[in-house]
């Protein structure tokens, strides 16, 4: 008989933990966010059925909170079965860094994370499941057609500010608005981490709910 030292832990537990407490919390997601998220959610539905669905989150640095809605709507197909049907990708309106505290908000839910290729502009490898590819995820505009769609695509606005400075996503067959505040508020204070790991649970939350309401 296995003791608990002899018996191997799921490396995968604590993301499987941290993605049914962000289910379980539905009911605190507003109303009237759950009807853009219903309509992210009835666009996964109707490009699946026709083929794949992508879906381009857009902030103005591709640093923070696009990347965190690119890895957890991912995560969110993977975990409602649509993950052969979804693709996500991320992009700004122009292209820094991958903020490293959003890499440590994401670390800290469960993702295995680490650098793939090291730069002023790193490209991370971010794994969500032992049977599934990794994503790798570096700050790059929207429009780049080297990594992202050009057409067919959703554009998910994650921030205020790309909102309004891209009235027109070219390419874009549908265009949702799920604004985000910006955890950059709290750089270099004591309520850093706890910003950061905020953030990350509500993105995670919210994407959960538009997959969940794709298979709806």
């Amino acid at each position: 008989m296995n003791t608990a030292a002899d018996t191997p832990t799921d490396p995968w537990a604590p993301l499987d933990q941290y993605v049914a407490e962000r289910v379980a919390e539905f009911d605190q997601i507003p109303e009237e966010r759950k009807v853009e998220l219903e309509a992210v959610g009835a666009f996964v539905r109707a490009a699946a059925d026709t083929g794949q669905a992508q879906l381009t989150f857009i902030c103005t640095h591709n640093s923070r909170r696009s990347h965190f809605g690119q890895v957890w709507a991912q995560v969110a197909a993977h975990h409602f079965g649509l993950d052969s049907s979804v693709t996500t990708f991320s992009g700004g309106t122009e292209a820094t860094a991958f903020n490293d505290r959003a890499v440590g908000a994401l670390r800290r839910a469960g993702m295995d994370i680490h650098p793939a290729a090291i730069s002023e502009n790193t490209q991370y490898s971010v794994r969500y499941a032992a049977d599934r590819d990794p994503m790798i995820c570096f700050s790059k505009t929207y429009d780049d057609a080297s990594v992202n769609p050009t057409s067919g695509f959703a554009a998910v606005m994650t921030c205020s500010h790309a909102d309004k400075a891209c009235p027109l996503v070219y390419g874009a067959s549908a265009r949702f608005s799920t604004p985000y505040v910006d955890p950059k508020v709290s750089d270099g204070t004591p309520e850093e981490r706890d910003t950061y790991d905020e953030r990350c649970a509500q993105i995670a939350r919210e994407m959960l709910y538009a997959m969940s309401r794709a298979g709806a």
